[in-house]
């Protein structure tokens, strides 16, 4: 028979020790309960309301819905009003968060008193009276106005006591290559760039103070471009700056400069200009020459539509000779086609001769678009290899000199008759508040065309243009690229619409 298995001896001091370690466990469990607890009681005053944690998402909701709404009308695509809020950043012009300000440029404009009477007009198309600042020097006293809004006027300081040897040349290249000197010792404060020009150059300011915000101001630079000559360059240099184009000092250099230009010029009496003697005391001071490509000297006659029907992807920052070239826009003044493209500045500086390049794909029609300036209508197809190459409208500096004789590729106007332009040129502009576009209507020229065989619509059935854009002050502080056109939908057969703009991802310029 089994007996039953006898039960283990009852151990208090294990029981005990349990009951305590549940206690403790417990504890902590309220304790960091409690804690927890707190800390959200105390941290909630501090927190923001939920209205305010949904306001970014509000935001964007409706920033949405309204970019949405505004897309189905034509003329603002949808992937252009992404990031325009944080692009339409700009006060008179200026980037916002950029170092150097216009306030920080001192222009030197060398300047005649045989031809101030009509080359005044020229310095009123593009000075911001109460902005910019500088002074014209001239060789005597002109009379002016107070209230024409126009910089100093100073009488340079006498040089008879240089040499000058130079047989084709004219003494006064003495006293403009010392416009700089003059100008650094009337001690302006809070100046970081001296710009010198010529009284037949004018200048796109904001343009100016995009460029050289890229330079450390407190450094050596001399920062201009070389002619469109390839003769000239020969003749003169390469590494000079053409004074006519303009070009910038910073102040440091400035200052070296002034030390030593008295003596340095001295020692070149046979050069023709001022801007050779400008370059030879730069090399004495061991300081090359920066290029930037937007200054343009133009050393050529004739008509300047080429050229800005195809300007490089680079910000315009001057036009010179205005003089010799024709007016920019055919049938009317040189000063009153400067004031017409100024207006086109005024809207969007940042964006002004630069080319894009679109096709009309049912009427087989190549589009060139200079913003601001012209559109170019070509039936057939160029590739844009071939329109951005600048086509010779223009002639030589030298007359002997063919083709060959530019520092850059062009090519030949055609002779074949249904390949001849048809060319509109910008008649007026706007900005449209609601929109927050730049409405643009460009005109045909009125000249007349040959007769062409190609059995193809004709763009002589086309009266205006209308170019839509938005201003994109901040284009140059990303890698240059040309912008992207469109042909876009028109309910007139006399009116085509065209949108320029930044290119979307993956987009090329193809048939």
């Amino acid at each position: 028979m089994m007996g039953s298995r006898p039960s283990p001896p009852h151990n208090t001091n294990v029981v005990g020790f349990r009951c305590t370690l549940t206690c403790f466990i417990l504890a902590i469990c309220v304790l960091y309960i409690l804690y927890s607890s707190n800390l959200l009681f105390l941290s909630r005053d501090s927190c923001p309301p939920a209205t305010t944690l949904l306001a970014p998402l509000q935001h964007l909701q409706t920033n949405s819905s309204s970019s949405s709404s505004s897309s189905q009308d034509y003329n603002i695509p949808e992937d252009y009003t992404e990031n325009e809020d944080r692009k339409l950043v700009m006060v008179h012009g200026e980037q916002s968060g950029s170092d150097t300000k216009l306030k920080h440029i001192v222009f030197g404009i060398a300047a005649s008193s045989n031809l101030w009477d009509k080359r005044r007009e020229y310095i009123k198309a593009w000075w911001r009276a109460g902005e910019t600042r500088g002074v014209v020097w001239l060789d005597k006293k002109v009379r002016i106005r107070r209230d024409e809004g126009l910089p100093e006027i100073r009488i340079s300081g006498d040089t008879s006591k240089f040499k000058y040897t130079n047989r084709q040349g004219r003494r006064s290249a003495l006293r403009i290559s010392r416009v700089v000197s003059e100008t650094l010792r009337l001690g302006m404060k809070d100046v970081r760039w001296f710009v010198m020009g010529d009284d037949d150059t004018v200048f796109v300011v904001d343009n100016l103070v995009r460029v050289l915000s890229k330079y450390d101001h407190n450094q050596f630079y001399y920062v201009g471009s070389s002619s469109e000559s390839h003769v000239q360059n020969i003749y003169f240099s390469y590494g000079m700056a053409y004074g006519g184009g303009g070009f910038a000092i910073s102040y440091p250099l400035a200052k070296e400069l002034e030390k030593m230009q008295d003596r340095c010029i001295q020692r070149y009496p046979g050069l023709y200009g001022s801007d050779d003697r400008m370059q030879a005391c730069m090399a004495e001071l061991g300081v090359p020459l920066t290029k930037e490509a937007g200054f343009h000297q133009y050393d050529v006659y004739g008509d300047l539509l080429g050229l800005l029907g195809a300007h490089p992807v680079t910000p315009l920052l001057s036009l010179h000779h205005i003089d010799v070239v024709e007016p920019l826009f055919p049938r009317t003044t040189r000063v009153k086609a400067l004031q017409r493209l100024f207006q086109s500045v005024k809207h969007d500086s940042a964006s002004i001769m630069q080319q894009s390049i679109c096709y009309d794909k049912r009427r087989s029609w190549s589009i060139s678009v200079s913003w601001g300036y012209a559109v170019q209508i070509l039936r057939g197809v160029l590739s844009p290899r071939e329109l951005e190459t600048p086509t010779r409208t223009f002639l030589n500096w030298y007359p002997r000199a063919d083709y060959t004789a530019y520092a850059f590729n062009t090519r030949p106007v055609t002779k074949h008759p249904c390949q001849k332009p048809f060319v509109f040129y910008m008649n007026n502009v706007r900005y449209d508040r609601s929109k927050r576009q730049v409405v643009g209507v460009y005109a045909r020229d009125r000249s007349r065309h040959p007769y062409c065989r190609w059995k193809m619509e004709s763009p002589d059935k086309i009266d205006s243009i209308v170019v839509l854009k938005r201003p994109d002050p901040l284009r140059w502080q990303k890698s240059p690229r040309r912008d992207c056109c469109r042909v876009l939908p028109s309910h007139k057969k006399s009116t085509m619409y065209l949108w320029v703009g930044s290119c979307r991802g993956g987009e090329i310029i193809e048939l």
